[in-house]
């Protein structure tokens, strides 16, 4: 049972962070473009604009995912209560790994958003 909770706990962390990183991005977007901190891909780092536009259109995705994820998880994880500690230890990696394909899912959408809205340059169409 404990090894299941220490599961739980792990599999809401990608959830977690997801919608905290995401109602940051909302509310308190990094300023200025930056290398250490916010959502750094090549096309987002073009202009300011595209940088802002970038964080907003970011953290109302994560915000969303990471809301929809987080009771989610927690459901996935309650047919293996119980369960010896190697079969949640596999539930517990596969729900991590399904998690991670949607945090790095992401991107695509928020990149088809910046390359609709800026062009090669980072200025608005």
């Amino acid at each position: 049972m404990g090894f299941w909770v220490f599961c739980l706990a792990m599999d809401l962390l990608i959830p977690a962070v997801m919608l905290l990183l995401g109602r940051r991005f909302l509310t308190k977007p990094p300023r200025t473009i930056n290398g250490t901190y916010g959502y750094r891909t090549r096309r987002s780092m073009k202009s300011q604009a595209a940088w802002d536009f970038a964080h907003r259109t970011c953290g109302r995705l994560w915000s969303r995912l990471g809301l929809a994820l987080l009771p989610l998880s927690a459901l996935v994880m309650l047919p293996v209560l119980g369960a010896d500690t190697r079969m949640v230890g596999l539930w517990c990696g596969a729900v991590v790994l399904v998690q991670t394909a949607v945090f790095l899912g992401s991107i695509f959408p928020v990149e088809r958003a910046l390359k609709k809205e800026f062009d090669q340059f980072g200025r608005k169409r």
